[in-house]
């Protein structure tokens, strides 16, 4: 059977195809629209559909939208009380009831009557449950808000879900996260990951008068108390620099969020007895947290979602169809399920663009030969990722040993010169270098501890409280990547490489070849490495 999943209610609109139970496509709307996030989150932008990754999910699998069973709509509008209503919240709902139609426009031959409205937490909860390599398991899932709710606790068995515990509104511990991410001066919705990497600038001070405002409530859920933030720090505004009053106002809410995730793992636990556990929401892409409850909490494996914000409950979405209509769903392979080009396609953007490039025999020896040489590497190869992270398909790759490197890349991508960069390492050497965290991990969706000897060989991808978000690179799944990591190792002694998006600030990341040379074009990288061809800057 055939399922699309769609998300479009709040942000990071999105779509996914899963039939026969298989994960066949699923892509973000904003790779393909260039628009960050694909669109602000408020009730206006409701309407606003993934027309462009629904279309080319149908099209990668040959579909038109009448060989669809069903379409999953990733929020149920009939859930929304009044009493949690935003502003203008109404429009929301509205726009959520009329999807059915507004969807049928998008994809010509749809039936309006084919579409399913799935609520926003079982959506991120089978996107997790049913994703992850566990035929049983608790699932978490924590997010700013759906209709109703902020979290929901359950248990998968069998497919099945049974939902334990799922905490009202207004309580939300993403709209809490969401709340200081404006008031330091980020945008909301979107760069809360700033605020976690400025949490390992300050200290923790103001921990507990917030372990007094956030608390957990013995029945699986919590409480958030109005926060005045300004009585921690004075807000700033866009462009502002922060202080260290700012960076202990950080590091105490990401203490507290961490605190209140591990009393509601232990909860969970406690109840299912289950040995591991699956995350999903936007919270669940706090790689410091996930780290914690990994090494500190009562699971002895923690499985995250790899597209764990709202984009992934198109994907969950259509699992979730997919199995209440009897069919065996099986786990997702990898997280590289967007778009692709060959070989003669990328030779055509090549020619179009009228840049010099080469095929050399040896691809691997000559990226390691362009790493070693302190050059940075634009990386492109096959499909691109399905979430934020880059996982080695649009990549920006550059030497770890070198410290000036982070300010070079963050420079590149014109960020904030606070932000970490990531490290790849292969897989069968991660162990010797990092601990703390999960190996294999795959998705760099947990933080590691860099080992004190390998810290200063690899400065560049050390954060300043001494830790990393690795990501693990095998022979089996990236053999081109794993290969060029071998040779550079063989060159430099470091089985590690410099990880970051391939994207400049406030831009997507790079998804088509287009995307790819004019962002080459636009920014000061080396080299561009797309499928087997080379271009290298020229000379000046």
């Amino acid at each position: 059977m055939r399922f699309l999943g769609i998300n479009a209610v709040f942000h990071d609109p999105a779509a996914a195809l899963v039939v026969d139970g298989e994960v066949v496509a699923a892509a973000e709307e904003e790779r393909f629209s260039r628009r960050k996030h694909g669109k602000r989150p408020v009730p206006f932008s409701a309407w606003e559909l993934p027309e462009l990754a629904a279309a080319w999910c149908l099209a990668e699998a040959g579909l038109r939208p009448e060989d669809l069973d069903a379409v999953a709509y990733s929020y149920d509008p009939a859930l929304v009380r009044e009493e949690h209503a935003a502003p203008w919240e109404d429009l929301r709902t509205t726009y959520a009831t009329r999807a059915p139609s507004f969807l049928a426009t998008a994809l010509p031959g749809l039936d309006p009557a084919q579409v399913r409205f799935v609520p926003h937490h079982v959506a991120h909860a089978a996107s997790a449950g049913l994703a992850a390599p566990y035929d049983e398991c608790a699932v978490l899932v924590c997010d700013g808000r759906g209709e109703a709710v902020s979290h929901l606790a359950g248990h998968y068995r069998d497919g099945e879900l049974t939902t334990l515990a799922a905490q009202e509104l207004p309580h939300s511990l993403g709209l809490m996260y969401e709340d200081v991410t404006e008031h330091l001066g980020f945008l909301r919705s979107s760069d809360e990951y700033k605020v976690m990497a400025l949490a390992s600038y300050g200290t923790p001070r103001h921990l507990d008068v917030l372990r007094e405002l956030v608390t957990t409530t013995g029945d699986g859920g919590f409480r958030i108390e109005p926060i005045d933030w300004g009585g921690f720090a004075k807000r700033l505004d866009k462009g502002e620099t922060w202080t260290a009053d700012h960076a202990d106002l950080a590091a105490s809410v990401q203490a507290r969020l961490e605190e209140v995730l591990l009393e509601l793992a232990f909860w969970l636990h406690e109840r299912t007895g289950a040995r591991r556990m699956a995350m999903a929401g936007g919270v669940a892409l706090n790689c410091v947290a996930n780290t914690r409850l990994l090494s500190e909490g009562p699971f002895e494996d923690v499985w995250v979602q790899p597209a764990a914000g709202d984009s992934g409950t198109a994907l969950g979405g259509a699992l979730h169809l997919s199995q209440a209509h009897g069919e065996p769903v099986a786990p997702m392979r990898g997280a590289d399920l967007g778009r692709a080009w060959s070989e003669g396609e990328l030779a055509a953007w090549l020619d179009v663009a009228r840049v010099p490039y080469s095929r050399p025999e040896d691809l691997a020896g000559e990226v390691a030969r362009a790493l070693n040489d302190d050059l940075i590497v634009a990386w492109f190869q096959g499909r691109s990722e399905y979430g934020p992270r880059a996982l080695g398909h649009r990549s920006l790759l550059a030497h770890p040993g070198y410290a000036r490197n982070t300010e070079r890349l963050n420079d590149v991508k014109g960020r904030e010169q606070f932000r970490p960069i990531a490290p790849m390492v292969l897989e069968s050497r991660a162990a010797e270098i990092f601990g703390r965290g999960p190996v294999p991990s795959p998705y760099m969706l947990f933080v590691h501890d860099v080992r004190p000897e390998w810290r200063e060989r690899i400065p560049a991808v050390v954060h300043v409280d001494g830790t990393a978000r690795i990501q693990t690179v095998s022979p089996e799944r990236h053999p081109l990547l794993a290969a060029a990591l071998a040779r550079f190792e063989e060159l430099s002694g470091l089985p590690v490489v410099v990880n970051t998006s391939l994207n400049t600030a406030g831009r997507p990341m790079v998804d088509s070849p287009r995307d790819a040379l004019e962002c080459f074009g636009s920014s000061p990288v080396d080299v561009l490495v797309m499928g087997p061809f080379v271009v290298r800057r020229a000379a000046t």
